[in-house]
């Protein structure tokens, strides 16, 4: 039996993450995997979207100013380099236990390494720091390679951890998918999709979830965009079980 610890969308809020893995006996103080990790008994998935600050208060906390002004190009430029370190950081942890630390591929981290859209909030704030072309720098290349590695989604036998949903459609970040009303709203509309893809479990991320992880046990899912409200999810899994979840909880740091 493995013991799996998914963590919600990070959006550059590294110290939480780290806050949340230490919490969960993940890390070491050198910011390195602890020994039941490397073994393989711990199982980390980070659910996507790495980078980009969910407001200008996060990225006033992310550049250390009292503002942050997103047509200014010095803002940017820290705005790119502390992310980029919290990347780095969190690359080194993962390279350390590559069999045990799985990290999805967001919408958020797709946008930064193809540049295709340019991404931003209801609230008008849009993410230019990775964008040259409108005063923001490239992500270091080494780092863009590592982003550019990491899956669209993980089975664990009939588990299945995914950034948006079960639908095959939305693991591809393209003009349908922006266009698509679904990719917030299918958890509450259509939550019959988990059963209908055949999954015993479901574990997505995407939409945040204000009041902490959303489990829908009776539709087999969670919904764990909520590092802001400090809690993760924590999931026993046995496949050589008939019923291979043998236990699934919030857990709260």
């Amino acid at each position: 039996m493995l013991k799996f610890m998914a963590f919600g969308d990070v959006h550059a809020d590294f110290e939480t993450l780290w806050a949340a893995l230490r919490a969960a006996s993940c890390v070491d103080g050198s910011f390195m995997p602890t020994p039941p990790v490397r073994s393989g008994l711990f199982q980390v998935v980070l659910i996507g979207d790495l980078v980009h600050p969910k407001n200008e208060g996060e990225y006033a906390r992310l550049i250390g100013l009292p503002r942050f002004h997103m047509r200014d190009p010095d803002h940017l430029l820290l705005a790119a380099r502390n992310q980029a370190a919290g990347l780095e950081r969190l690359r080194l942890y993962q390279a350390a236990a590559p069999h045990a630390v799985h990290i999805l591929l967001g919408n958020h981290d797709d946008a930064v390494l193809n540049g295709s859209y340019t991404l931003g909030t209801s609230g008008g704030l849009v993410h230019l720091e990775f964008d040259p072309e409108r005063g923001g720098v490239l992500l270091p290349e080494h780092l863009r390679t590592w982003i550019g590695q990491f899956p669209r989604e993980l089975r664990v036998g009939a588990v299945q951890f995914a950034h948006v949903s079960p639908l095959p459609a939305h693991t591809q970040y393209d003009d349908l998918f922006y266009g698509d009303r679904s990719t917030k709203h299918w958890f509450r509309d259509t939550p019959e999709y988990v059963e209908m893809a055949g999954l015993a479990f479901g574990v997505y991320g995407h939409t945040q979830i204000d009041d902490g992880i959303l489990l829908d046990e009776e539709h087999r899912f969670a919904m764990i965009d909520a590092l802001h409200a400090r809690e993760y999810l924590e999931l026993m899994i046995d496949n050589s079980d008939p019923v291979p979840l043998q236990a699934v909880r919030a857990v709260p740091f």
